[in-house]
């Protein structure tokens, strides 16, 4: 960010303040030889903005042609300055921000393998900084300039536009991308962009926000490899917390968090599945549900509903009713432990 001293805006205050006391000095000076305030303030004016009006009163004395042949040259100096930086300050942003997109797009340009964030709100944000905090090269594109400028002061790169629009996905480099996050609060609009994104890269993964339930569907076969339905994920996070809460503390913790974010970047996820009364799972043995899941997961911490944890069980443990059993896994691939 560029600081006052540095900028245009010094310019333009120091230029107000050296005219305003070549006028206030003058119209002293003058004053003081005689002349009225309204005189001495009009003569004044018109030499500093060199008009060229004819004198108020004659100048024939040397101390009057004094202080008008300082005012003329101290005033159109100033003003000359002062014009300058009144036209830089307004140019000054105009400019910054054209070099700061030509600069953006460059950076863009330059990508590969990137994910698209289409959508900068609340799911946006965090999700910016799930894919910060894993490493991930991504951007985002959202039409709103005070989303994008939020965006920006995070250091993320940014570009404006109609995600829904394909000359914006070109732009974004969706060829080129890896994945395509549609997270726009707006169900139609993720429908749209997703059959844009497809159109010009069949490879591309994408994952849509869906509100509605009817929306899944539509998004599937519009696109979309994958379809997140926050108020769903919600529902089932709530329902965890009442039926089993000492399974979900589990992954309330920073450092199963931080080892959460550590193993997406693996492709990898970190999951605690409550284990139901009735499920298969009740009553087998950790190497029993290692080796019913054919190697898709691995256990590595049992939660007893006594509230005791057991991390790294040895294969002959047996998991109880009850309990929460964090397990590693692919992305997608969860066992179904809730009986």
């Amino acid at each position: 960010m560029t600081r006052f001293s540095d900028s245009p805006a010094r310019n333009l205050v120091y230029g107000v303040a050296f005219m305003a006391a070549v006028v206030v000095c003058a119209t002293l000076a003058f004053i003081a030889e005689g002349w009225s305030l309204g005189d001495a303030f009009y003569f004044v004016i018109i030499t500093v903005f060199t008009v060229g009006y004819e004198e108020v009163h004659p100048l024939v004395t040397p101390e009057l042609r004094a202080i008008t042949l300082a005012t003329i040259m101290l005033g159109c100096t100033g003003m000359i300055f002062l014009t300058g930086a009144l036209v830089q300050f307004i140019t000054f942003g105009q400019i910054q921000q054209l070099l700061g997109n030509r600069r953006m797009k460059t950076q863009i340009g330059k990508m590969s393998g990137h994910v698209i964030v289409c959508g900068y709100g609340r799911i946006g944000h965090m999700l910016a900084g799930e894919l910060t905090a894993g490493g991930a090269q991504f951007l985002i594109l959202d039409r709103e300039e005070a989303k994008l400028a939020e965006a920006a002061e995070r250091g993320y790169i940014t570009l404006s536009g109609d995600a829904t629009d394909e000359q914006v996905l070109e732009e974004a480099g969706v060829r080129r991308a890896r994945a395509l996050a549609c997270v726009v609060p707006n169900d139609a609009v993720n429908v749209f962009i997703t059959l844009s994104a497809r159109n010009l890269n069949k490879d591309i993964e994408i994952i849509a926000r869906g509100e509605a339930a009817s929306t899944k569907s539509k998004l599937l076969r519009a696109g979309a490899n994958a379809v997140v339905e926050p108020t769903h994920i919600g529902a089932e996070r709530i329902a965890q917390l009442i039926l089993f809460p000492q399974s979900a503390k589990l992954t309330d913790s920073d450092r199963m968090q931080a080892l959460g974010t550590g193993l997406r970047t693996l492709g990898l996820e970190l999951e605690v599945m409550p284990v139901g009364p009735g499920s298969a799972f009740a009553g087998q043995t950790v190497a029993q549900i290692e080796r019913g899941a054919q190697g898709t997961l691995f256990v590595v911490a049992i939660h007893r509903r006594d509230g005791d944890t057991i991390n790294r069980p040895g294969p002959e443990l047996v998991v109880q009713a009850e309990d929460g059993v964090a397990i590693i896994t692919r992305a997608g691939r969860a066992a179904p432990l809730i009986g």
